[in-house]
């Protein structure tokens, strides 16, 4: 017997719930009211609405914040359920058109999304002028289930069965420096040399210390010269003379004028993966970045020259 849902049951309005859920993940009204486009007051009635609606009071306030009630943590869940629900609809009814044009968001660290796709972007943009793209420069991964992003460049594999992915291809790390640093100072080969490295790191010096010594390179706290949270910045840095930093050797052995700064690369290979949520199947216009992005991404970035010897300059002269 088929079962038939009681609609009359269902009496709450979809934009209070959204707000509802914005504001829950966002954790106060002003910063779900600009993710949303909305005036703070509007969507303060609106969560308010949504109380009386309910019966139930789903925020307190903490600070200049706000925190979910018992009562709202239990609720945000089910509210979750129905906005990724929406947002696939949206998609789906967007993919039943064959144009390629509109919104894709691309996310990728900052340094693939400086170094390694503004060439492939102005290709794809040339190819299909209808596309609008934003690309999110970060270094964190972004949540392709809550739809902060349509398609996500990683350096691993998705455990989300919701989530579809294509390898593109395995690569490696080295250090680099400048060629006048490495005449300079060398390259890496001692313990001596890693300990005095004037090493320019991303993250935390601590797990990278860690990192490095797990791949038996002999690097201590004194062998960090500078630590900054962006991978773009390190390079730059890199590029400025100041020391020695880390990059994928498909962008750093075409860079002009930078050498590789030890005689190996890490022995920590690591993958290239490309990462959609799974409706990019039934989306023309999603699908279609997703393959010209496996495409381009399979080439050296810059159609890159082969890599250049490490100057050598023995200690001492």
């Amino acid at each position: 017997m088929r079962f038939r849902m009681d609609w009359n049951a269902v009496s709450f309005d979809w934009n209070r719930a959204r707000a509802f859920l914005v504001t829950a993940e966002e954790g106060s009204l002003s910063a779900a009211a600009r993710a949303l486009g909305l005036a703070q007051p509007t969507l303060s009635r609106q969560v308010e609405a949504l109380q009386q609606e309910l019966g139930v009071i789903l925020f307190e306030r903490f600070g200049r914040g706000l925190e979910l009630t018992p009562a709202g943590a239990q609720l945000v869940d089910h509210v979750r359920i129905m906005g990724q629900g929406a947002m696939a609809l949206s998609i789906a009814a967007q993919g039943q058109s064959g144009e390629i044009a509109g919104p894709v968001t691309i996310s990728a660290s900052d340094a693939y999304a400086g170094l390694w796709l503004p060439p492939i972007l102005q290709k794809l943009r040339a190819q299909e002028p209808g596309l609008s793209i934003r690309v999110l420069a970060e270094n964190n991964a972004s949540d392709l289930m809550r739809r902060e992003a349509d398609i996500a460049i990683r350096n691993f594999r998705p455990k989300e069965p919701e989530l579809v992915a294509r390898r593109i291809t395995d690569t490696a790390a080295a250090f680099y420096a400048t060629d006048a640093y490495v005449a300079k100072h060398g390259v890496l080969e001692t313990k001596h040399d890693w300990e005095n490295a004037n090493l320019i790191i991303p993250g935390d010096a601590d797990m990278f210390v860690k990192t490095l010594q797990a791949a038996d390179i002999p690097a201590t706290q004194a062998s960090i010269a500078y630590e900054c949270s962006s991978y773009l910045a390190m390079w730059e840095m890199m590029r400025s003379g100041l020391g020695v930093a880390i990059l994928d050797i498909r962008l750093g052995d075409r860079e002009a004028g930078i050498a590789r700064a030890s005689m190996e690369p890490l022995r920590m290979p690591f993958p290239i993966w490309l990462v959609a949520n799974r409706d990019i199947l039934t989306n023309a216009r999603l699908r279609m970045v997703f393959d010209f992005l496996v495409k381009e991404l399979k080439k050296a970035p810059g159609e890159a020259a082969p890599a250049k010897v490490p100057i050598y300059k023995p200690h001492g002269q």
